[in-house]
């Protein structure tokens, strides 16, 4: 049960692809996690701040 709708590569106009590219990929990577890393320090100080002004 082969429901691909490409039975062939041939005739193809682009590959958007890294795979052959080790140092893209690990750039590509890297930046993701310092994106997601970035968004929780981001959301720690921000919280940390937020219960600093709350009432006693």
């Amino acid at each position: 049960m082969n429901s691909a709708p490409i039975a062939t590569w041939e005739g193809a106009k682009a590959y958007f692809t890294f795979a052959d590219q080790p140092a893209v990929l690990m750039l590509i990577s890297a930046l993701a996690l310092a994106a997601c890393v970035g968004v929780l320090v981001s959301m720690v100080r921000h919280e940390t701040d937020c219960v600093k002004k709350l009432p006693n």
